[in-house]
């Protein structure tokens, strides 16, 4: 399992560049490398073990974010009750998004990541409805459609392939204004 000194933090070169694609079957390596992204996800959102570790909880891990650039990312959105099955949860492997809404949608509190460590206030405008196509560790193709919360995580890890991070989508002159029509998500 990765942890905090195991994530890499902006400035790091390989957080601005274009990740490779990945070949099936994967490596031992790339196995190792979902499985692992995956738990630390796991266990930043448990509140004891996050504190146990000192870990930052996340929904999103990227593999650029652990110094390797390969298309590879594991999203863990939890459901808002704890009892129910996830919003979200797989480790996605090339993702493409294959079709997105005209709307968008946007944070309230706007975004963090594990990678920045500074708070970057201002909205980060999304698409609120994407459909999403990816492999998973099996080499499978999955298309889902997401939206809301779990479609922001997602294009928020998919950035991250594509060397850009959130605060790249913040408008500079006024942070906290998003385009008309925005779906605002607390």
């Amino acid at each position: 399992m990765y942890l905090m000194k195991d994530i890499t933090r902006d400035g790091n070169p390989v957080l601005r560049k274009r990740a490779a694609k990945v070949s099936f079957p994967l490596s031992d390596e790339d196995q190792k490398l979902a499985k692992d992204m995956m738990k630390y996800l796991e266990v930043s959102q448990d509140p004891e073990l996050c504190k146990k570790y000192k870990l930052r909880a996340g929904v999103g891990l990227a593999a650029p974010q652990v110094g390797v650039s390969k298309q590879m990312a594991a999203v863990l959105v939890p459901a808002p009750d704890e009892d129910e099955k996830p919003l979200f949860k797989d480790v996605i492997i090339n993702p493409v998004i294959v079709s997105e809404s005209v709307q968008y949608g946007a944070l309230t509190e706007g975004e963090g990541c594990l990678s920045v460590d500074k708070d970057v206030p201002g909205y980060v405008p999304r698409h609120d409805r994407i459909t999403l196509r990816y492999q998973d560790v099996n080499g499978e193709t999955h298309k889902v459609r997401l939206k809301h919360y779990p479609a922001i995580v997602c294009q928020h890890e998919i950035d991250h392939l594509h060397g850009v991070l959130f605060y790249d989508h913040i408008n500079k002159d006024q942070p906290f204004e998003a385009p008309a029509d925005t779906v605002m998500i607390s």
